[in-house]
């Protein structure tokens, strides 16, 4: 009982810790989604840049189909045999699962996890079974580090170009119907700058029709249904002094008739939910934001927003 009694203050400022977190999310007025499409790349991760050296999210919402595996064959196969301590053959495995196993035993049957075992014996056991448990878990945690540490990509900022000098691209990825032959220029990046601020301001002042001119379809589709959202629960979500303050090129490749282009930014914006009836601000405020723009265009046409992915 003593025990129970001395856990119950840490459970309550667990819970107090989960419902601050609740708070905090609830406070961000900008939707946190990643949609739209990047082509052929769509469900490929964007290689990361010193504007944004963590991995952008995936993206949640599209029209994009993704591609079939290569072989039919290949999903047919059978799985190789899992590796590891507990899976390996003969008496190393043995005791290994045979120690590991008394111990949950004794953990659910309420005896500890050296329940069943006495003297040095249960010494023994327990030392194992830490050793067990922290062996593999570290062999989890750095194959998870290896396989979630993507190299940054080394592309240009936008603000580094002459006003017509091609950009030198880094980190350029292949890939499907992906052609690196693509390198946009200082107006490009320009561009990108602008439509930034424009398409926030035309989503805070809900205007569709200046939106259609600067994004995909698709996105305004996506940013239709946020907008009619916000009118039935009867809130205005207005965006105003968006500065872009960092930005680079994360990849850019030609596929078939589009060039599309995947930039970094991190900017500044004030972003406030607002109360149509009473006019008064129930959300929000001064905020920084760091994410993952793709922009696509035809031969000869403008640049359109067409994916967003939160990073």
């Amino acid at each position: 009982m003593r025990f129970g009694l001395s856990f119950r203050p840490l459970i309550a400022f667990c819970a107090l810790l989960a419902v601050l977190a609740v708070v905090v999310v609830d406070a961000d007025a900008r939707s946190r989604v990643s949609f739209g499409s990047r082509g052929s790349k769509t469900f490929t991760a964007p290689p990361t840049t010193q504007t944004a050296p963590n991995q952008a999210r995936p993206v949640e919402r599209t029209m994009a189909q993704p591609s079939q595996p290569a072989t039919a064959g290949a999903a047919a196969r059978p799985a190789a045999p899992a590796g590891g301590l507990l899976n390996r053959p003969g008496i190393l495995g043995g005791f290994a699962a045979g120690f590991l196993g008394a111990g949950l035993i004794g953990l659910l049957l309420g005896h500890g996890l050296t329940g069943g075992l006495g003297g040095f014996a249960s010494i023994l056991g327990l030392l194992l079974q830490v050793g067990l448990v922290v062996g593999v878990g570290y062999m989890l945690w750095s194959w998870w580090q290896r396989r979630s540490q993507p190299a940054l990509a080394g592309g240009p900022s936008l603000r580094d170009a002459g006003p017509s000098q091609p950009m030198g691209l880094g980190g350029l990825g292949g890939g499907g119907a992906a052609s690196p032959s693509f390198a946009p220029t200082a107006s490009d990046f320009e561009q990108f700058e602008r439509l930034l601020g424009e398409v926030q301001t035309a989503y805070g002042a809900e205007d569709l029709g200046r939106l259609r001119q600067r994004v995909t379809p698709e996105v305004l589709s996506y940013y239709a249904e946020e907008l009619a959202a916000n009118t039935s629960r009867g809130v205005l979500n207005r965006i105003s002094d968006v500065k872009l303050l960092q930005g680079d090129l994360s990849e850019a490749w030609r596929e078939g008739n589009a060039d599309y282009a995947t930039v970094a930014m991190r900017y500044s914006l004030n972003d406030e939910i607002v109360d149509r009836a009473s006019g008064r601000v129930t959300e929000g405020g001064p905020d920084e934001a760091t994410e993952v723009w793709t922009f696509m265009r035809t031969p000869g046409g403008a640049w359109l927003l067409s994916a967003v992915q939160q990073a």
